[in-house]
């Protein structure tokens, strides 16, 4: 596949969380009807098997929409259930290990530092998730690292960055002028109307220029 065109064209990938009312199948079918093109199962709290079994119904949901399905941390469960590719943090399955499960699919990496950046790049990842990019309150993982921080880690590295941390809708422009290919979104999905809130996603990207 086109990697930059088949996952990045859309801009936006939406993180599953939990949600007071909506499980992770009911909450992703909304975004995904809100134009968002890329779900990425995220499941902290559940079993390999309750991961197993969710990811198999997003699978067919995100065929239904003809969007992408990532699996976070879990190479041998996306490819069981036939994702598109794997997300992996710092402290997951090592990335030469994923390759050899995953083969040609998608392999992405958290990074939140240029070292981080420029291994995983090297190591043969598809794209990384670079951040926080603001502070953000789904993950703990201290004060957003600021617009120069993208802006430096994409005048290091050639593939697809996913900026994730913080981003609102008005966020958009100054992202993907930094140098972000797309974003990765939570909790300002999951925070009040999901519909509502992932259309302004949506509409927000589509409305940026190509990033590079």
């Amino acid at each position: 596949m086109d990697f930059k065109v088949d996952l990045f064209l859309g801009g936006v990938c939406f993180l599953t969380g939990p949600h007071p009312k909506l499980d992770t199948v009911s909450q992703s079918e909304l975004v995904l009807k809100s134009g968002i093109k890329c779900i990425q199962l995220r499941e902290k709290n559940a079993t390999r098997r309750e991961i197993y079994q969710t990811a198999i119904r997003l699978r067919e949901l995100t065929a239904k929409y003809k969007a992408r399905l990532i699996v976070n941390d879990h190479p041998d469960i996306a490819l069981a259930a036939d994702a598109d590719g794997v997300h992996l943090g710092q402290e997951d399955f090592p990335l030469e290990d994923a390759r050899r499960i995953m083969g040609r699919k998608i392999i992405g990496i958290s990074t939140h530092s240029m070292e981080e950046a420029l291994a995983a790049e090297r190591g043969g990842a598809d794209y990384i998730g670079v951040g926080p990019v603001f502070k953000t309150r789904t993950k703990d993982l201290g004060p957003g690292k600021g617009l120069f921080f993208l802006k430096e880690i994409r005048e290091k590295i050639s593939i697809p960055i996913m900026a994730i941390g913080g981003i609102t809708p008005e966020d958009l422009p100054d992202i993907f002028v930094a140098g972000a290919n797309a974003v990765a979104v939570s909790g300002a999905i999951l925070d009040g109307d999901v519909f509502e809130n992932a259309k302004r996603f949506a509409e927000g990207v589509r409305k940026q220029p190509k990033s590079p």
